[in-house]
């Protein structure tokens, strides 16, 4: 049995095909990130690529995030397969790295999430055993392989075509579809089209091989269209909504709200 409890009993979830949503967080600090998951987002990623969150805007964010009943998520910037396992110390429940493209870079990754057999990280849980609520340490190491979820972000040509030998990588959890990113690749760089329908369809091979292989499915869906469609190709770890976006959406709409009563 799990020692780990709510919002950590995310992996379990997941696995039991729950569909579970996260807020996108670019911007550094708790504050934004704290709010969203007070909001009613069930998890929120935190992103180091290409958001403003360095290492120690994650590891005094991922608290605020477990304090309000969130689940806390990391997208670490590319190859920095050490930061994905910092995150993890600092309590993320599940690490998603960008352009993982073939099998040995999935198992680099891999190395760094899971603890011996699977992987190769080292013990430093202290941060992440307290916020789990977790005093026993070889409860923590028997549980924390399955309980910590690694996802490879599938996004470029190569990826795709070697969908099948990067899920059977042992250790990792799922991959991460991001959809922007996979158009460009699969247009040889012609557009950027992450809502269009031949990125939707290269999406539900995706998930689909995911299913085949026992594995989750992650999406990084533009609307709720977009997330709707994702979820009905089987994806179940979707993110919908990020944190810039959604305070500048709902400021045009207050101020419209206010000139239309004008």
């Amino acid at each position: 049995m799990s020692v780990f409890r709510e919002p950590y009993d995310f992996a379990e979830r997941l696995r039991a095909g729950e569909t579970i949503l996260s807020a996108w967080s670019c911007l550094p600090g708790r504050h934004v990130a704290q709010l969203l998951a007070r909001a009613g987002y069930p998890a929120v990623t935190l992103d180091m690529q290409h958001g403003e969150h360095d290492f120690a805007s994650v590891a005094a964010t991922i608290p605020a995030i477990v304090a309000a009943g969130g689940t806390p998520v990391v997208r670490v910037p590319v190859g920095e397969f050490a930061t994905a396992s910092r995150a993890v110390d600092a309590g993320a429940a599940a690490v998603i790295a960008p352009m993982i493209d073939d099998v040995e870079t999935a198992r680099r990754f891999v190395a760094q999430i899971k603890y011996p057999p699977l992987g190769e990280r080292s013990w430093g849980p202290a941060s992440a055993m307290a916020l789990a609520g977790v005093t026993d340490p070889l409860g923590w190491l028997e549980t924390a392989n399955r309980a910590t979820l690694a996802f490879a972000m599938i996004e470029t040509r190569a990826a795709f075509e070697g969908i099948d030998d990067i899920l059977a990588v042992p250790g990792l959890d799922g991959v991460f579809v991001g959809p922007a990113d996979l158009s460009i690749a699969l247009s040889n760089g012609a557009h950027v089209a992450p809502s269009a329908e031949s990125t939707h369809a290269a999406a539900a091979k995706i998930a689909a091989a995911a299913r085949a292989a026992g594995r989750i499915a992650g999406y990084f869906a533009p609307s709720v269209e977009d997330a709707r469609t994702a979820q009905a190709a089987g994806f179940t770890f979707i993110s919908l909504g990020i944190d810039a976006a959604l305070i500048a959406e709902a400021g045009r709409a207050k101020l419209a709200a206010f000139e239309a009563g004008a």
